[in-house]
Parts: C-alpha cells; sequence; structure tokens
C-alpha cells in the first residue's frame, strides 16, 4: 500500500490544491511562500505529530466567514468553513483487504484504491458564540474584536472546533463521503499510514556543547531503539577500560551497516577520516550506553571529536541516522503495523555542497531498499516526501518525480492581474506536455497515403515531437541546475553578451527587478520557445530576449542586413511564440502583441530605432549595443573593440561596417561583453530590452504589492 494523491483545502495557502506521490521519492520544490511548509505542516496537525490548529490555519478567506457567524446570529454554525484533507492509497485488495474495510463503501465493487477525507471542522457552535458574545460584549451595537481576533487569543481552538474523519468513494465522476465515528476513523487512519518529519532546522551547530552532543545522542537514540545492548557487567566498576574495549568492539559490530549507510552517501569521502564509535563510559554511567563519536584517521591512528568536524558532515550524517532510525521502527513493529510509512524531509541541502547533494538524493531510496532487504523485508520501504530550494538536488532527481509549488491569486481573484499571489497550485511535471511545433513535411510517399493511415502517421510524428521537446527540457535543466523551479520570473536572452550585460542592465532600467528571485537562462533563437512551454505549464512570468536574426528571403542560410527590403527572419523563437516569418512583419507589432501566453511572456527583439536623423536596425544585440551608443564607439573609442568607426563615416557607411565586424569570424563577442561591463563610460541600454524589462518589472510589482501588505 502507498500513499497515492493528497488533496488539501482552505489550510494557509493551500485553498484548493491536489498532488500525488510516487512510491520511491517525491520532491516539492518552488519560490519562498509557495506552500511546501503549508503541505507538511497539514501532516503534522492531521496526524498529531506537534502542535494543534490555530484560527490562522485557515485559508484567509475563511476568516471573513468566521467573523461573520460571530455577527450574524442567524447564521448556523454548519456552514463555517472547514479545512479538509483527503488521502487516496493505492493498495492490493487480494492482501490488504481487511485492514480497509472500514473504507469501503461497497466491498462488492473491485477497486485498488482507498480514500480517507479529514475535516477539521466546528463542533459546538453554540459554545463559541456564547462565549464570544460573554468575553466581547458589544459597545452600541459594536464589539471590538471580530470573532477571528477573538479566536487567535483562544488557547486551545480544540474547545469548539474537532477532526472528524469519512471513507470516500468514487461514483462517477463525484467523489461521496460517508461518515466514521471519530475513534474508528482515527484509529483506521493511523492503523494505515505512520508519517515521520525530518525538520530543516534540527539544532547541529560546531558549538562544542559537552562530551555528549548532538550528533553522538542521536546514534545513542539509534542504539536504545534498534539495537542489541550488551548484558550488564556487574564487575563495570573494576573493569571499566576493558568493558570500554569490549563496548567500542560490540559497536564496531551493531553499527557497520549503518556507517556502510552513510558511507554510500558519499561520507566520508576518499580523503576524509573513517567514522568510529568509542565507548567512553565512566563508573556512573557505565550503564547507560553512553557514547561519543570520533573521527579516525586510520594511518596516524589519530582520533578527534565530533565537534571538529564541519556542519554538512553532521548534517547528512544526522539525517541518514534519523532516516534508518524512522525506519527501522517501522519495519520493527511486532503487532499493528502501519501499512505504509510516509516520511518528510525538510531542506536536507543545509550545509551541505552540491556533490553531496546530488549523491544523497540519487542514492537514498536504493539504501532504504538494500536496508528492507538486509532486515528481510523485502520491498518494504518508506515512500520519502522531500522539500527543498537546491537547484542540486532537482538536478539528480527524475523529471516525474518533481511537485512544483507556485504562488497564484486565491480562487476568487483569479483574472484580476493586480491581485496578490496569497494561494498556491501545485503541478506535476508527469502532466506536463510541451506546446505543439509545425511538424516536419511529409515525404511524397506519405502524402499519398490513405486518410486514416495519414492520420495516424501525422499523430506518431506529433507525439515523437513531444517526447523529443521533454528530452530537451530534460537534459537543459541539468545543465542549468533548474533554478527556475524556485524564481519569481525568468529571463530567456540568445547568448553571453546578454547574460554578461544584463546584471548591469537591471541595475540601469528596472531597480525592481533586483528584489525579485529572477533566472537569466541563456538558451538562443532555436530553444526558447522550447523552454516557453514548461515556463508557462508552472505559471511562471518569463522575458524571452533575443535577435531578429534577419536571412535573405532567397536564401534562408545567408544572413542579411535587418534593413533589407523582404528579409525573413530564422530565429524559430520567433516564429513560434509570435506566428510571424518576415522582418515587415515583426516589425510592425505593437507591443501588446508581443505579450503571448496568455500574458504570461514578453518576447521583445531589435526593432528600427532612432540615431539623430538616421534610422538604423540591428539584427542583434551587438549591432544594435552600438548603434545606440555610436558616440562611444567612435571619434576617440571611449570603448575600444576595434570596430575602426570615425566620426565622417556616412549612416549606410556605419551600417554596413557595423554589420560587416560583428558578422566577421574574428569578432569576439566575450571580449565585447566584457570591455563594456568593465567599462566607466556611461553607456545606454537597447530600447527593446528596456521595454521588455519594464514590463517584467510590472508584471512583478503585485508581488511587491503583497510583501508590502
Amino acid at each position: 500500500m502507498k500513499v497515492s494523491q493528497v488533496s488539501f483545502r482552505n489550510f494557509r495557502r493551500l485553498e484548493d490544491v491536489q498532488f500525488s506521490l510516487e512510491d520511491d521519492h517525491t520532491v516539492f520544490v518552488g519560490p519562498n511562500n509557495s506552500g511546501k511548509t503549508s503541505a507538511v505542516s497539514a501532516f503534522r496537525l492531521f496526524f498529531d505529530r506537534g502542535g494543534e490548529f490555530t484560527v490562522n490555519d485557515f485559508t484567509v478567506v475563511c476568516l471573513s466567514e468566521l467573523d461573520r457567524y460571530g455577527q450574524d446570529s442567524g447564521m448556523n454554525a454548519s456552514s463555517l468553513p472547514t479545512i479538509e484533507m483527503d488521502i487516496w492509497l493505492s493498495i492490493d485488495p487480494d492482501t490488504e483487504f481487511g485492514r480497509v474495510f472500514s473504507l469501503l463503501h461497497d466491498v462488492s465493487t473491485d477497486f485498488d484504491k482507498v480514500g480517507i477525507r479529514l475535516r477539521y471542522c466546528i463542533h459546538d457552535g453554540q459554545l463559541l458564540r456564547d462565549e464570544y458574545t460573554t468575553m466581547v460584549p458589544a459597545t452600541e451595537g459594536k464589539r471590538q474584536k471580530s470573532l477571528s481576533q477573538f479566536l487567535q487569543k483562544v488557547p486551545k481552538l480544540s474547545r469548539y472546533f474537532s477532526t472528524r474523519y469519512y471513507a470516500l468513494s468514487i461514483e462517477g465522476s463525484e467523489i461521496k463521503e460517508t461518515e466514521i465515528e471519530s475513534k474508528e476513523g482515527k484509529r483506521t487512519l493511523n492503523s494505515l499510514i505512520r508519517v515521520d518529519f525530518i525538520d530543516a532546522q534540527r539544532g547541529i551547530h560546531d558549538q562544542d556543547s559537552g562530551r555528549v552532543n548532538r550528533l553522538s545522542a542521536a546514534f545513542s537514540a539509534y542504539y536504545n531503539s534498534n539495537l542489541e545492548k550488551p548484558a550488564e557487567n556487574e564487575a563495570a566498576n573494576r573493569v571499566i577500560d576493558e568493558n570500554n574495549s569490549r563496548l567500542t568492539a560490540h559497536y564496531d559490530t551493531h553499527f557497520k551497516p549503518l556507517l556502510a549507510v552513510i558511507s554510500e552517501l558519499g561520507v566520508p569521502s576518499a580523503h576524509d577520516r573513517v567514522l568510529r564509535l568509542v565507548s567512553s563510559m565512566s563508573a556512573q554511567d557505565a550503564l547507560q550506553g553512553s557514547t561519543e563519536l570520533f573521527y579516525v584517521d586510520e594511518v596516524l591512528k589519530h582520533e578527534l571529536p565530533e565537534a571538529y568536524n564541519g556542519l554538512g558532515f553532521k548534517n547528512l550524517i544526522y539525517i541518514a541516522i534519523q532516516l534508518n532510525h524512522y525506519h527501522a521502527q517501522w519495519l520493527s513493529t511486532e503487532s499493528g503495523r502501519e501499512v505504509c510509512q510516509l516520511i518528510f524531509i525538510e531542506e536536507p541541502e543545509v550545509h551541505l555542497h552540491a556533490q553531496v547533494q546530488q549523491v544523497f538524493i540519487a542514492n537514498i531510496s536504493r539504501i532504504l531498499h538494500e536496508t528492507a532487504k538486509a532486515l528481510g523485508m523485502g520491498e518494504v520501504t518508506p515512500q520519502l516526501a522531500i522539500s527543498t530550494h537546491s537547484s542540486h538536488i532537482v538536478d539528480a532527481v527524475e523529471f516525474d518525480k518533481i511537485r512544483y509549488f507556485c504562488r497564484v491569486p486565491l480562487k476568487s481573484q483569479i483574472g484580476n492581474v493586480s491581485a496578490s499571489p496569497s494561494a498556491t497550485k501545485i503541478l506535476n511535471l508527469h502532466d506536463f506536455r510541451p506546446s505543439p511545433e509545425p511538424l516536419r513535411a511529409l515525404t511524397t510517399a506519405e502524402e499519398q497515403l490513405g486518410a486514416e493511415a495519414k492520420e495516424a502517421l501525422l499523430a506518431e510524428l506529433k507525439k515523437q515531437q513531444q517526447q523529443a521537446t521533454i528530452d530537451f527540457l530534460k537534459k537543459y535543466l541539468k545543465l542549468t541546475h533548474c533554478d527556475l523551479f524556485f524564481a519569481d520570473a525568468t529571463i530567456l536572452v540568445e547568448g553571453t553578451v546578454e547574460k554578461l550585460l544584463l546584471p548591469q542592465m537591471i541595475e540601469k532600467n528596472a531597480k525592481l527587478l533586483l528584489n525579485r528571485y529572477v533566472t537569466i537562462l541563456e538558451v538562443g533563437g532555436a530553444y526558447a520557445h522550447k523552454l516557453s512551454s514548461l515556463l508557462s505549464f508552472i505559471g511562471t512570468p518569463f522575458l524571452v530576449i533575443t535577435d531578429i536574426d534577419t536571412v535573405d528571403a532567397a536564401d534562408a542560410r545567408r544572413a542579411c542586413r535587418a534593413d533589407k527590403a523582404g528579409a525573413r527572419t530564422s530565429n524559430a523563437a520567433l516564429k513560434s511564440l509570435l506566428a510571424k516569418s518576415t522582418r515587415d512583419e515583426l516589425v510592425a507589432l505593437k507591443s501588446e502583441e508581443q505579450l503571448v501566453q496568455s500574458g504570461q511572456c514578453f518576447v521583445t527583439f531589435q526593432k528600427p530605432i532612432k540615431v539623430g536623423e538616421d534610422e538604423m536596425h540591428g539584427r542583434t544585440l551587438e549591432e544594435t549595443f552600438i548603434y545606440e551608443n555610436l558616440a562611444i564607439f567612435k571619434g576617440d573609442e571611449q570603448i575600444s573593440i576595434g570596430l575602426g568607426l570615425t566620426a565622417t563615416m556616412t549612416r549606410d557607411e556605419i551600417i554596413e561596417k557595423v554589420y560587416g565586424e560583428v558578422r566577421d569570424q574574428s569578432f569576439k563577442k566575450t571580449e565585447f561583453a566584457l570591455a563594456i561591463a568593465s567599462s566607466q563610460v556611461v553607456w545606454t541600454t537597447p530600447v527593446y530590452i528596456v521595454e521588455g524589462l519594464k514590463w517584467l518589472e510590472e508584471r512583478l510589482s503585485p508581488i511587491a504589492k503583497a510583501e508590502a501588505l
């Protein structure tokens, strides 16, 4: 049995979301404050694993309903908002039927999944109203505190609210619920699912807090809970040294599997000392399993205590200990063991460098499988839900295992472009399908196929094209460390020059973006439209800064000046995103026509500009930058890049010279960008880039407004 799908309603940012879980590990990603921690907290609260619900756990739109109940004496308590979690489990009906019997609506029906709903709701509305009206009396018909404000001061919300349980069944396209008695519902839930948590703030530090510090205590707890203990030695006071030696050997034997697990996660590395647990008993605590963690140099026979190693090392060891501890506890439950286990790991990347992060995520599920097999439990392994802000971890994860948490407006605010993103939407990358692109031309033989065969061929070509795009994105994301999954917005640029100069251009023209998490990806004109499908899917605003890349109308392989009559574009992104292929069509577009993907993307490129009395049109960023900054490239050449421009040149001579120099193979684009970036000369950002940056700045302004509230 595994947890297959989870839904939340009215819990903090999670107004109405659902997501699936993989059988081994699922990775939660997304920008800060996008709801990842809320999803984990909901499990903690519904499973009574620490803390209690408060009024602030209700989605913000629910608070007005609570306040209305406090004002309207005729309002029925049954209409008050509730917090809900639905859990669907995939099961084997042949072996797990008995464990889920209380969740079955119709035992005669074939099934392979069951569902349970947990609803946190009012159980004594009259008591709530009475105590509110008594403790917050009305003065001149008005109360000083709303009901939601009153509830913020209530020590325990459980005085008025409690959790109710329901069995779920699917009838047609609807989900039906059947209430289960509370004790039976809670017993059923706890008999099916065990949840454990490894939190981000693990309290690991470099301070030497005494002999038994954090990791040593973790090893000791693991030992006491899961491993064989040595027999008592009544002569401990007399032979303490001998027992220390024996216990150290005992630990060597019993901790060998756990230390092997840690080593498979990449720690210690080939150049590190090995780990060894050394007994350090005194007469007073000899029988209390006292241990310290030492780092041993096997060549020099030198031991260092735990405090002498780094935070990342400690963090990884601690995660490994806790994972194995929770797994072993679950497997060793002799009676009534939960059918499945779900372990949440929050931000495992804390203090870990990139390579260790990737080794961790790449190996952890395999290690848990091996642990289960070593204990004779076959494939009995937990499901891991890992929330992270690490692009390195995402880089090592299969595409389909990612769940992207994006910030969206509340349902009542959808369509309002100025609405703050106060809710969450969770996207499963397994469901991603790229936007269709033009298919290749059919051969003469293919054109002659019958209608049915031709339709089947086109369907197959479309499928192959989509798979090719997905394969490209997977490879590209690995190369770029998946930063776009954590960004407020993304800028797709043509090449190195744009990427090097864009930070200064943002500083000059769109300072708000300096306070936003904006990822700049270099993709070229041939691939921006492929990434646009993914960015559109995850809901991230993005700006495409690309080149018009004009080519001769008679020969698409031959580049030409951007002002040449009848020129076309060779830029695949422009043709795909804007559905225009000629220079004249592109130049004629208004700003609002460059807004695509339902307003989520703005595409900007070179257009004709006025330079003094002359009109000039650059084919690339380099050309356009020179035209708009002619004064610093000619005459005394304040920025010297060997263009050979002079103050006496005519418009046509300048354009021909610049076009030829930039096109020449000897032109070093990176040196061009570095010369500009390092210069103290004041230069101007090309108009088309300013236009795009201003759009993105305005597009992100609702986030700024929301944070200011």
